[in-house]
């Protein structure tokens, strides 16, 4: 089987990484530093145990964009801070790890891309749709096995790095009751608080497999509406609404415009003076030394 690329989520990754490895872990001059060398251990082991041949990082130019708000305002709406902004609601210690973290990719040659008006999760579908295969999305949103095909898969790490699901169409459907093509609708269905999906109530997940098992789609569903019990009908009638715009907000897109970037994965890092100095600075020497290792030997 030819190298994959490996497209990371890198919000997913790195929030995962600031939660999961202690505040404690800090610079010289006091910084919390903790996600970015959790970031950067996750590297590691995915290189050590993926062996890509490419790898990229996807990052949200936009977290909530406009369009998908405008269709359904509940969209993670939960999680604003300040509405005129647009601004989530991040720990005040994350937010300055980004930029170490990015400077740190770049010495390293690893792009870390994005497209204005649009999420990571739509990067990672771009990337997916390009390829070429066989292309691993490393993620924990589940969302995001809506791409899964013949030559994309998910690494879910939802239990952590060191302990990937590794996700084909047959691994969805046996978790879920439904191929990875159906995954999008099922989810319109069940709904999903954490990102201000309501879905429609009284469906949860027995429910919603068994009906995208049943019509195909959501559109096959809604075109026998009529032929569902009562109870079932009255409750798709009254999320009417929801269910018009719902598939458009939780499709990931696979054509937004990107940079022209580099994808292969560098033997070496490419500014290897400014790479030390960034991991002497930032107290991360250590995190940066096992992920050249693997990048070497890979």
């Amino acid at each position: 089987m030819a190298s994959p690329l490996l497209a990371l989520d890198a919000p997913s990754l790195y929030y995962r990484a600031y939660f999961g490895v202690p505040e404690s872990i800090t610079a010289p001059d006091g910084t919390p530093v903790n996600a970015v060398r959790g970031f950067l251990d996750a590297m590691s082991t995915l290189i050590r145990g993926r062996s890509p041949d490419r790898l990229v990082c996807a990052l949200d130019y936009d977290w909530r964009p406009a369009w998908r708000v405008a269709l359904l305002p509940s969209y993670k709406a939960h999680r604003v801070v300040d509405e005129e902004a647009n601004a989530e609601a991040t720990p005040d210690t994350l937010s300055p790890q980004v930029p170490i973290l990015l400077d740190i990719l770049a010495a390293l040659g690893i792009p870390a891309i994005g497209s204005s008006g649009f999420e990571a999760d739509d990067v990672l579908g771009t990337l997916a749709a390009r390829g070429p295969a066989p292309v691993e999305v490393v993620t924990g949103d589940r969302d995001l096995f809506q791409l899964i095909d013949d030559g994309v898969s998910v690494l879910y790490v939802g239990r952590g790095v060191a302990n990937l699901e590794v996700l084909d169409d047959a691994a969805v459907l046996a978790k879920y009751g439904v191929p990875a093509a159906g995954y999008a609708d099922f989810a319109v269905l069940r709904g999903d608080p954490s990102d201000g999906l309501p879905g429609v109530a009284g469906v949860g997940e027995k429910t919603a497999a068994k009906l995208i098992t049943a019509y195909g789609d959501l559109d096959g569903l809604l075109a026998h509406v009529h032929e569902q019990p009562k109870g079932l009908q009255a409750k798709l009638t009254a999320a009417a609404d929801y269910l018009k715009v719902a598939p458009e907000v939780v499709r990931v897109a696979t054509d937004v415009a990107l940079p022209d970037f580099d994808p292969t994965l560098p033997k070496e890092p490419v500014d290897p003076d400014g790479l030390a100095a960034l991991a002497e600075r930032w107290g991360v020497t250590g995190a940066v030394g096992r992920l050249t290792t693997a990048m070497a030997r890979n």
